[in-house]
């Protein structure tokens, strides 16, 4: 059980983490923001003045000794993540992740072992699970609405990076963990495993459309990005069920974000064209027998209780609500970084089938959390 009525949390990164972690964490009734951490100690004291946290740090080991800190998030970069998260649950320290979980499934692995050994709760910020319009459309699928489902498709296809202007930054870069796989095929992993079980094996194209963009510190010269705007993949869900998917971040009056479900007994479409928030705008639509689409109702009692002007920020309280309440039971509950090692083996998977052009077969993630090899419990087929 947690000893702690009030859960001090330090914060790891201050993009995502300030904009959304922060106002969430301060939102949480037990929760409280008590250090900032960044590499320049004279941002983190500024930004802890103006939020009134009691302490700034600009290294990692600092924050995690402090004693009023009990746990930490962490929204840096994706190449950040593993050191980080290593420091953080080896100090004994509960862990808020954003995905992805690290740079790959081994490493990804790893933070789940020690997680396991520490006593630490850790959880992953795969937030779909807990947005109202997805709950209810798990509940449906749940419900048989579709029966015995036949075919499977997702469109996320958005302009966020569209502009070839867009600064050369970390996100750039492949080794560094940016491209749009990572930053939201992460969550279309997870989804796909919560909302229909596990894939059997997968086959992936991953495609870079704007080959350069300026670096403003280097006088806007042109510098070469090697990590993906574009994803297609054909998986093959258990049962055989076929599910396609499509993702870019370079897609001008992109369509949005789009989860269909075609099955023996009917249709449920999930849906959101909204360019600017990822979260608000979800509806959906369901048809049986071959009638016409209807759009159906999300009930009352899945509705967030306050909406909030940036979109993200109401279903990561509930996820922080979700950490909280693993702490209390000292024992993770799902999204866990188990969730997240999946969600990185398949990103993992995807690359190689990628490099070469095959389907590549899905293994088991038990045996992966116990030690196989991505590769070696597999086979590839042309």
């Amino acid at each position: 059980m947690s000893l702690f009525s009030e859960i001090g949390v330090a914060i790891v990164g201050t993009g995502f983490g300030q904009k959304v972690h922060l106002p969430a964490l301060v939102e949480h009734p037990r929760t409280r923001p008590v250090a900032i951490y960044h590499r320049e100690l004279d941002l983190a004291k500024a930004i802890a003045a103006s939020h009134n946290i009691p302490y700034a740090c600009n290294t990692l080991s600092e924050i995690i000794s402090l004693p009023d800190v009990h746990a930490v998030s962490i929204s840096t970069p994706p190449f950040l993540h593993y050191e980080m998260a290593k420091q953080v649950l080896k100090a004994g320290k509960h862990l808020l992740l954003e995905k992805p979980t690290a740079l790959n499934a081994n490493e990804a692995r790893e933070l789940y072992q020690i997680a396991a050994t520490s006593g630490a709760i850790a959880t992953v910020d795969f937030e779909f699970r807990f947005i109202p319009a997805w709950q209810r459309f798990a509940e449906l699928l749940a419900d048989g609405y579709c029966g015995n489902k036949r075919l499977i498709k997702i469109d996320w296809l958005v302009s966020s990076r569209a502009d070839a202007s867009r600064p050369w930054n970390w996100y750039s870069q492949k080794d560094k963990g940016g491209g749009v796989l990572g930053a939201i095929g992460s969550h279309v992993f997870d989804y796909i495993s919560w909302l229909f079980g596990r894939i059997r094996r997968l086959s992936a194209r991953l495609i870079n459309t704007i080959p350069e963009r300026p670096d403003p510190a280097e006088g806007g010269k042109l510098k070469p990005v090697d990590a993906d705007d574009t994803c297609t993949l054909m998986l093959e869900l258990e049962g055989k069920i076929p599910c396609q998917v499509c993702l870019s971040s370079v897609t001008y009056q992109g369509r949005g974000h789009w989860v269909e479900v075609y099955g023996e007994r009917g249709t449920l479409i999930l849906g959101n064209d909204n360019q600017q928030d990822y979260v608000h705008g979800f509806r959906i639509w369901g048809s049986q027998k071959g009638e016409a689409l209807a759009e159906l109702k999300i009930p009352e009692r899945l509705q967030f209780p306050r909406v909030y002007p940036d979109g993200r920020i109401a279903p990561i309280i509930r996820v922080i609500d979700n950490w909280v309440k693993g702490i209390d039971a000292g024992k993770a509950l799902v999204p866990t970084l188990k969730e997240g090692v999946y969600s990185q083996l398949l990103m993992d998977l995807t690359h190689q089938s990628n490099q070469t052009g095959c389907w590549v077969d899905v293994p088991d993630l038990e045996a992966f959390l116990t030690g196989g090899e991505v590769g070696n419990d597999k086979k590839a087929s042309a």
